[in-house]
Parts: structure tokens; sequence; C-alpha cells
């Protein structure tokens, strides 16, 4: 839009309200452009709301802005979205231009996470710094509570709300993809606000004000409170009692980047809190936010990069004590590395993983949130050094992770107890779920990491000594009495003050703590294994039996000769399903079982002999059995072993149709006309002649036996009882019928065309051929009737 002259700001924002809808992405952006560079920040100001907006969408999800989550680099509008939101693009450069000035935006504190929204509800202070010193009281009380931001945290927070907000996305269209504008975006920002090399460009305008608050980061040395336990000062008191907070200078350099990283961590992690956790266990607690695997994407993005962020930390900083006096103090942003996972991630993050293990699907989609978790616990990988030419199986892991493994023990040994109790609920002879049991298995063992791990369990279980008291300190200072305690000892102290404030920051003071490598898990990992082995064996049974069907494959079969089980499939049946897939399955539990023996060392001779024992205690006969069912009021009714029965693939139920057989859908074996022909001269003749039928068909004599033969199934009870029915259903009878529908297949034409042609090659007319086919039926139905009986019971 050209402005040769500045126009009042509410014909400014008509105008782009009125442009949106009739000009292009491309041109919109074009003017915007213009309007940024040439009008000055108390005009920008009154359009900034309705321009974020405009983008991101509004926070109730109503206006879907431009759609960035289905925005991909193949449609002509990526290219202009992105370089428009780049961190050095127009709307940046909006954004700082607001900043430089006093301006606030109001949110509205419905929006916020639970747990943030209870605690401003309940008057209590947050413990993220980025709400302090924001909330506004309006007269009508806490209802319509706002929170006032800066441009910056305004822009951040709604381009972080934006992957939350419930979309309605067109048919065929998903947001889970992981080249979407957003997730791009979301990778340029984290690079560029916490880059690993260089520091945070400046801004263009300088904020002389100073109304940017940085928050001011905690001392290492102060232990992690318990999650939930806040300030008890009220808000309002906080409010208009405490005196502004002017930023430190150093720390005006990283504010953008601690402002973006925890409104990411709180939009798209803090949705629980340890007190909401509890309560959700219960079954009648309604779940107060459920991600999407989108979101989780994001998050391990997110979380690939803050390790990247972290590790790219100098030697000299990361070895350094944040008490030791040194003549080279570290950058803000140097600090900022040093602390940002631990401080900002590590609590939010469990609970959200632990949420997700124990409410997420049991299928395939489970793979995004179970490579976030291990993306977590192997910050090794993130490293910035060129990759060692070893496999990962071999690769060990490096002596100076032992820090971070035991100041992150529940997110290995807490949450791998939920993955177990996940995985023997699921299905592992799908691929893609036994995938997911040998990515753990793998993780865990890499060379050195169950050593580690179970270190950081002894150390947990360690007497507290002189912790009972809960220093802020580990171990005691010189003036403390600390010369009394060898420098071993204090660094003991230290490691385990470290591992209990951990765990009890993240399961509270009274958590009953599990053993990873302790009896009761053990137990359970063995009960896995035999999981694994008859999913190994159910797997390879039926990749075999595939193989052989597909060897025995004939042309005949394409007229419905073959066996009804040619392509081993049923309807719903998945892909995994196939052959290949079957034997990747087989693979993958093998090297699965290879794994858990190493990190729990069990024994390779026992392990065998449980296998082998499993195996020879389910021969084909066991197989075909039904599923183990209780008798209840109207029929079976599965028992839990039963469940877990189906789900491994040891047993099924035979599923037959149990409808009336002349309404079957229309096979492929079958011609659609001559089916719809034969019903109805079928249904003519039936209800014209059917109580002659069925006076025939009761009669104890051979001729009710013979009619019998001709107008009942034979076998229809035997298969209602194969399934699980209703009494009233078994009791059902079936009424006698002439089906005309076995002519309507191919393979009954041809054979009768095949007949009629040998026939005509022995000079027998068609009424001839016609005779004999009519005779020979009658006659094999009549030595049915003599001694079918007999037949089945041999």
């Amino acid at each position: 839009m050209a402005a040769p002259t500045l126009q009042q700001p509410s014909f400014l924002l008509a105008n782009l309200k009125a442009d949106s809808t009739t000009k292009t992405l491309l041109q919109r952006c074009q003017d915007l452009v213009k309007i940024i560079d040439e009008y000055p920040a108390k005009e920008l100001h009154s359009i900034f709301p309705w321009l974020v907006e405009s983008v991101f969408g509004s926070l109730d999800g109503i206006i879907a802005g431009w759609n960035l989550r289905l925005l991909h680099s193949r449609s002509h509008e990526y290219n202009t979205a992105m370089e428009f939101l780049n961190p050095s693009g127009p709307m940046m450069k909006l954004v700082y231009k607001l900043q430089a000035e006093e301006y606030k935006y109001e949110i509205p504190v419905n929006y916020l996470p639970g747990p943030v929204k209870a605690c401003i509800q309940e008057g209590v202070l947050p413990d993220c710094p980025l709400f302090h010193n924001k909330l506004q009281f309006p007269l009508s009380g806490l209802l319509t509570l706002n929170l006032a931001l800066n441009p910056f945290e305004f822009f951040m927070f709604n381009f972080a709300y934006c992957l939350i907000t419930p979309k309605s996305y067109p048919q065929g269209q998903h947001g889970s993809s992981t080249d979407s504008a957003y997730f791009v975006l979301v990778d340029t920002y984290l690079k560029y606000f916490l880059p690993s090399e260089g520091s945070v460009p400046p801004s263009p305008f300088s904020d002389s004000r100073g109304s940017v608050t940085a928050p001011s980061p905690r001392s290492s040395t102060v232990s992690f409170a318990g999650y939930g336990v806040h300030s008890p000062s009220l808000l309002k008191h906080h409010i208009f009692h405490q005196p502004s907070v002017n930023a430190d200078p150093a720390a005006q350099e990283i504010w953008r980047s601690e402002t973006l990283l925890q409104m990411f961590v709180e939009i798209w992690l803090h949705h629980y809190s340890l007190e909401m956790y509890q309560k959700l266990q219960s079954p009648q607690v309604k779940e107060p936010f459920s991600p999407t695997e989108e979101h989780v994407l994001v998050v391990r993005l997110l979380v690939k990069h803050l390790h990247a962020f972290s590790n790219s930390l100098k030697p000299e900083q990361l070895s350094s004590s944040p008490s030791a006096h040194s003549h080279t103090h570290p950058s803000p942003l140097e600090e900022f590395k040093r602390v940002v996972v631990q401080r900002f991630v590590q609590q939010k993050l469990y609970l959200f993983l632990q949420h997700c293990f124990g409410h997420w699907p049991l299928d395939a989609s489970f793979r995004a949130v179970l490579e976030t978790w291990l993306s977590y616990i192997q910050p090794w990988r993130y490293t910035g050094e060129k990759p060692n030419p070893q496999p990962d199986q071999n690769r060990t892991v490096p002596d100076k992770w032992e820090s971070f493994v035991q100041e992150n023990l529940l997110m290995y040994t807490k949450l791998f107890q939920v993955f177990l109790n996940r995985t023997v609920r699921t299905d592992l002879v799908n691929a893609k779920n036994a995938l997911m049991v040998f990515r753990v298995a793998k993780v865990f063992a890499q060379p050195n990491l169950a050593e580690m791990i179970q270190k950081g369990e002894q150390l947990f279980l360690e007497p507290e000594h002189v912790l009972h008291h809960r220093q802020p300190r580990g171990y005691l200072t010189p003036s403390q009495g600390g010369s009394f305690l060898s420098s071993r000892q204090r660094v003991m102290t230290d490691m385990v003050f470290r591992v209990k404030s951990h765990v009890y920051a993240l399961e509270g003071q009274d958590c009953q703590y599990k053993q990873m490598f302790g009896t009761e898990l053990r137990g359970a990992v063995m009960k896995l294994i035999q999981i694994i082995a008859q999913a190994r064996q159910t797997a390879k049974r039926i990749s075999d039996h595939s193989s052989e069907v597909a060897a025995n494959k004939s042309f005949m079969s394409w007229f419905g000769m073959g066996s009804s089980e040619l392509n081993n499939t049923f309807p719903g049946a998945e892909p995994e399903e196939s052959g290949e897939c079957l034997k990747k399955t087989h693979e993958f539990l093998d090297r699965a079982l290879e794994n858990l023996c190493q990190i729990f060392k069990l024994n390779q001779g026992q392990l065998t002999q449980l296998i082998s024992n499993l195996g020879s205690s389910q021969d084909d006969g066991n197989c075909k059995q039904l599923p183990d069912c209780i008798q209840g009021e109207n029929g079976l009714i599965l028992t839990d072993l039963g469940r877990r029965q189906i789900l491994s693939g040891l047993r099924k139920f035979d599923i037959h149709y149990q409808g009336d057989p002349e309404l079957q859908p229309i096979r492929s074996y079958e011609n659609a006309l001559l089916v719809r022909l034969f019903y109805r001269i079928s249904s003519l003749v039936n209800e014209r002649f059917g109580g002659h039928m069925n006076a025939l068909c009761s009669r104890p004599d051979f001729l009710g036996r013979l009619g019998r033969h001709y107008l009942a199934d034979p076998d229809s009870t035997a298969k209602l009882k194969q399934s699980p029915l209703s009494r009233r259903t078994l009791e059902r009878n079936r009424q006698p019928r002439v089906s005309l529908r076995p002519l309507a297949s191919y393979r009954t034409i041809l054979l009768l065309l095949l007949f009629y042609v040998l026939g005509a090659l022995l000079s027998f007319g068609p009424v001839s051929s016609t005779l004999l086919i009519l005779t020979g039926g009658f006659l094999y139905g009549l030595l049915m009737t003599l001694f079918g009986d007999k037949l089945k019971t041999h």
C-alpha cells in the first residue's frame, strides 16, 4: 500500500483489513513493508495486535490467519511468509520499533497454561519470571484479568500459541509435517536467538527506556524447589508494591533469548503440574490438555536445539565452578548455556512426557513422543563433534555425561518403567511397534550408560547424613565446619544432594522410588521378554504361512478356485501385516532381546530355555484355540489374558459373516449381474414355496434329511459358536431356502463351461449335459445324506 501521506491510525487499520480480503499475500506483505518503514511507532502501535492475529490466527482458533502449520515449501506463498517473518525481516523490525517505546499489549489470563492460570487465580505468584510484573487488575476483579506484554513478548506468545490452537484442517491435510512454514520458523528462531556459535544479533532499535526486564537467573547453588511450591506472596502485593525492576545491562544481551525460551516452554510444555498429574491418575478426572503429534515434533525440535546450544559452551566455562572466583567472568550467554536445560526445561518436559506416555493411543504415532524422550536423554548426540565411524551400539557414553544422567535420573528410570508398562499392552507383531521397543533397548544398551544409571540410583538411596536439614549446599562450607570432610566426601555428598534434589523436585518429597535395576522391575522385564518371544513366534508363523500361500498361488485363483486366504488379509488389515514387515518385526524383536539381556545382564542360557519352553508349549493346535474368555450372561467375555493373546497375535476369534448369506457383499470372484438376477429368482421361489420347504426339512425321515442337505446350511450352527455372540443370536434358526448364488461364481461358470465343452466332444447335446449335471448333483446329495454323518464322525 503506497503511503505518500500519513493516514490516521483508524483509516490505516481499516484499509489493511479491506486489503486482506482483496489482495494476495505477496501484495499485502509488500504494502506492510512500506508501512513499517515509513510510519512512526505511534501509528504502528494501533495495527500491531490486528497484524499479529491476522498472521498467527486468533487465540480461540476462530481466525485461521496465514495457516503457517499447513503452508509448505511447495506452496507459492511459502517464501513470501518466510521472508516477512524472518528474525531479521519486516515483522521483527516492527516488533523492535515498538519495543523501543513503552507500548504494552494485553493477553487474557484464560489463555495461559492450566498450572499458571490456576496460580494466578489463586493469588499465588507463578514460578516463571516471565509472568512477573505483567498482571493488570481491572475494576471488575480477577475474572477479566489480563497480562500486559511488551511487543516482543506479545509476538512470541502468539507465535507459540499458534501451535496448540485447535485447528480444523481441510480434508486430506494435516499439520504434522516437519517441512511446514511453522516448523521451519521455529527452527529459524531457535538458531537466531539461541545461537550455538557467536552471539544474538543486537536489536536495530535501542531500548533507552529500559522497559524490558531480563529475568534474573537463580543461583545454580540453590536446589530446585518442589514443583508447585510457590512464594506465598499475594499477586496484588507483588504488583502494586514491588518497585520497577530494571534489567542488568549485561543481561540485556540475552533477554530476547530468555524470553523466547520461556515462552516456548510455558506454552508448549507447562500444561501439567505435579499435583495435577497425581489427580489425573483417577479415571474420573478429565484431561486438561492433550498434545498432538505435530506439537510433540516441535517439542523434539526444541529439545535437540537446546542440547546443541548447551553443548556449545566453552570447556573452560563448563568446568569452572559458579562459586569460584576468577578474573574472567563468563558472558551472560555462556552462563545461560550452562543452566538452560536443567533450569528451564527439565521439570516441565518430564511431566509432559509422563503424561504422553500414560495417555497416548497405543499406535505407531507414539514414535514422536518416544523420539523426543530419546533425544533428551542422549545429549551426547548433539555435541557438534564429527560422528564416530563405529556404530551407535558400540559407542561408549563418555564419563563427562555422568552428572547429566544423575541430575536427570527420573528421565531414565521412571520413564523407562512407564514405557515398559505401556509396551506390554502393545501389539508387538506390528513392525512399527517392534521398532520402538528396539529403539529404546538400543539406546539403554549403549556401553557405560546402564552403569551411570545404577550409580545414580545408588546415590539416591544413600543415607542423607547431613542432608536432612536440606541445606542450600550439599556439603558443608569451611565456615560451617566443612574442613573436617575430605574432598572426596564433599564431592560425594554434593552428588547425593543433587540426585535427591532432582527426584524430590519432580516427584515430591513423599515419592516412592522404584529402582530400574531392582527385583520388581527385573520381573517386569522378564514378562516383557516373554511377550517379545511370543510376538516373534507369531510373526514368524504368519510370515511362513504367507510365504507358503503365495507359493501355492496359481492362475486358477483369479477365478476363486484358490484359498480364500491367498492374500492373508481381512477387512481392516494393515500394510504392516505383509510378509516383508513381519520379517522386520522378527529382526527388531531379536535385537531388542539381545539389548535387554545386555542392559539387565540376563543369563543367555536361561533366556534361551525360556524361549524354547514357550515355543514347545504353543503348537499349531493351541494357536487355533479361542482367546481366554469367561461365560457371561449374554455370551463370552474377554479376560485380560485374552486381550493380551489377541494383541500379541497368539489367538483370535474366527470371524464369519453372521447376516443373511444371500445379502453378503458381492465378491471379486462373482458376477454382479448374475448375483442380483439369481437373488430375485431365489426370493420368488422361497416366498412361494417356503412353507413346503419348511415342512419337508422338519420331517425326521430320509426325505427330511435329503431336504435339509439341499435347503439348509449344515455348518451355520458350528460357525456361530466360534465367536462370542449373544444367546439369542446363537439360538436363531435359519429358514430352509433355495440359494442360486453359487451359480454366479466365475469358478462355477468356468466348471460348467468346461463340462459342456467336454460333453460336446463326447457328442452330448446341451440338454443331455444338463441332465447329467442334475443327476450327478442328486446322486452326490443322496450319498452325503446316507453316509455324511459317518464320514464326519470318522
